[in-house]
C-alpha cells in the first residue's frame, strides 16, 4: 500500500534524533532524495535524548511524517508504536512513520546491510564471521542469515556478552559459533566488523587473510587499518558510508512512498571524512 504521504507539493516534516547528533549525514541523505523526488518536504537534526523521546514524539502534529532515530534511542523506540518484525528480532528500531494517528517502528539497519553486501557482490556467504557482540552486531546477524548465511563465527572479547545471540541464531536458523578474541580467524566468505575504531587494527591481517569480503561498519574516521589492509589483500571492502546509503535508501522509500537511485545519495555524501 502507498503511504498517505500526501502531494508533491504538500509539505511534511522528517527528522532524526539522537544525543549526541551533529554528526549525522542522515539530513544532506534526506535532502537530496527529495530534491531528487521534487518533495517540498523537510529533515532537521534534533538532540533528543532517551528522557525526552517520548514527550518529544507525543508533541508531533500532522505535519510530522517519520523520524530517524539513532543512538541511545533505538531501543527506547520500540515502546512506542507497532513495531515491525525485523526490528522486533534485531531489539532495535531507527525508523518511526507516522500515518494517520498511528506509529509503526521498523529497523534499516538489518536491510541496509544486506543491499551494500549484494550491491558489492552476487557470490554466496554461507560462512560469516562477526566481529563484536553489541547491537550492530545483532542486526549484522539477522541480515547474513537473509544473505544465505549457515556457519556464523562470532569473535568476542568477553564471551557472555554474546549469549543473547544463541537465541537469536535459532530464530534466524544459523549455526552459531562464539570464539574469544585473537588472530585465528576460521574462513569464510564474508566478515562483518561491528567493533569501534581502531578495535580490530591488530587482527586486521588475519582478518583480510580469512575472507575475500570485508564489511567494516565505521565510516568516519575513514579508511580503517582493517579497510586499508583489506584493500591491499585485494579484498572487496565494503564501508559504514555503503551501510548508510542502503538503510537511508530503505528508510526514504518508507517515509514517503517513492524510491530513489543509491547515486543520489553517495552524491551527497561528504567527499572526505577524518583520517
Amino acid at each position: 500500500m502507498t503511504p498517505d504521504v500526501g502531494s508533491l507539493g504538500v509539505r511534511r516534516r522528517c527528522a532524526v534524533l539522537g544525543s549526541p547528533i551533529e554528526h549525522s549525514l542522515s539530513p544532506a541523505l534526506h535532502a537530496a532524495a527529495y530534491a531528487s523526488l521534487g518533495l517540498n518536504w523537510s529533515y532537521e537534526r534534533v538532540e533528543v535524548d532517551h528522557k525526552q523521546l517520548v514527550p518529544f514524539v507525543n508533541s508531533l502534529d500532522a505535519s510530522w511524517r517519520g523520524l530517524s532515530l539513532t543512538m541511545p534511542l533505538k531501543e527506547a523506540v520500540l515502546e512506542l508504536g507497532e513495531v515491525d518484525e525485523l526490528a522486533r528480532l534485531a531489539g532495535a528500531g531507527n525508523t518511526l512513520i507516522l500515518e494517520r494517528g498511528t506509529r509503526r517502528i521498523y529497523n534499516t539497519d538489518v536491510g541496509g546491510l544486506t543491499w551494500a553486501v549484494r550491491d558489492a557482490t552476487a557470490a554466496p556467504v554461507p560462512r560469516v564471521t562477526i566481529l563484536g557482540a553489541g547491537a550492530t552486531a545483532r542486526a549484522a546477524l539477522i541480515a547474513v542469515a537473509q544473505l544465505g548465511a549457515q556457519q556464523v563465527s562470532v569473535l568476542v572479547r568477553t564471551p557472555s556478552r554474546s549469549e543473547s545471540l544463541r537465541a537469536l541464531s535459532h530464530q534466524v536458523g544459523v549455526e552459531l559459533d562464539i570464539r574469544p578474541w585473537s588472530v585465528h580467524l576460521p574462513d569464510a566468505d564474508l566478515v562483518v566488523s561491528t567493533v569501534i575504531s581502531g578495535a580490530a587494527d591488530s587482527t586486521a591481517r588475519a582478518v583480510a587473510d580469512s575472507a575475500p569480503v570485508i564489511v567494516d561498519v565505521i565510516y568516519d574516521p575513514w579508511p580503517t587499518v582493517l579497510a586499508m589492509t583489506a584493500q591491499q589483500a585485494g579484498c572487496t571492502v565494503i564501508s559504514g558510508r555503503d551501510l548508510l546509503v542502503g538503510q537511508a535508501l530503505l528508510q526514504i522509500e518508507l517515509m514517503t512512498g517513492h524510491s530513489v537511485a543509491a547515486d543520489v545519495l553517495y552524491a551527497a555524501l561528504p567527499t572526505e571524512l577524518s583520517a
